[in-house]
């Protein structure tokens, strides 16, 4: 089947979409992009293959479906952690302990979004790059709101913070001396330690 001429079709309305995502998610975040296939979707979510596409006019746009869902799950709860939170520095820390508490909790979809980079999948790489900066943009605000030395690199600063934040998935250990909040105080406090005393020099 020809998946690029109509990638743009928009998913069609159904009860049945949210039990679709979830099992696109479960698949995609346990077996990868590449690994998956629009049939061991179908399995999952008790559909026959050729239904899906009234849903989703190919994997690629499957994808990007499931990136949205799982950005909006991470904006609710890091949204909720901020809320109150004046600091510059507490409010990182505290964006830091949702994204950790988000991306190591059992969610396939914030698997997806750490598993499934938009440069593995060409064909939806600027959708997916676009869905995640939308998120992103909270990290920019907080870094920006930071009161850094004036020759700090917010951007370097920002994209290490993510990604240490992203690969803690791939060596948490539940059992471990350290929570995603111990996590995320620690994350936040290597940073402010460069900007003080001899180091902000």
């Amino acid at each position: 089947m020809n998946t690029k001429r109509t990638t743009t079709r928009s998913p069609r309305a159904d009860n049945r979409l949210p039990e679709l995502l979830d099992a696109a998610a479960r698949q995609f975040g346990s077996r990868g992009y590449a690994a998956t296939s629009m049939r061991d979707i179908a399995v999952e979510s008790k559909m026959l293959p050729g239904s899906l596409y009234y849903h989703f006019a190919s994997k690629e746009a499957l994808l990007v479906a499931v990136y949205s869902e799982g950005v909006k799950e991470l904006e609710a709860t890091t949204a909720a952690a901020i809320a109150k939170e004046r600091d510059p520095w507490s409010r990182l820390e505290a964006l830091c302990r949702a994204h950790l508490e988000t991306v190591l909790s059992d969610s396939y979809y914030a698997n997806v979004l750490i598993r499934v980079l938009p440069d593995d999948v060409p064909e939806a790489a600027e959708r997916l790059r676009e869905v995640r900066e939308n998120y992103e943009k909270t990290f920019r605000d907080a870094v920006d709101a930071l009161p850094l030395v004036p020759r700090a690199d917010r951007r370097a600063l920002r994209l290490m913070l993510i990604g240490s934040l992203n690969w803690t998935a791939l060596w948490f250990n539940p059992q471990g001396r350290d929570s995603p909040r111990a996590l995320a105080r620690k994350f936040v406090g290597l940073i402010k330690e460069t900007q003080d005393g001899s180091t902000s020099a």
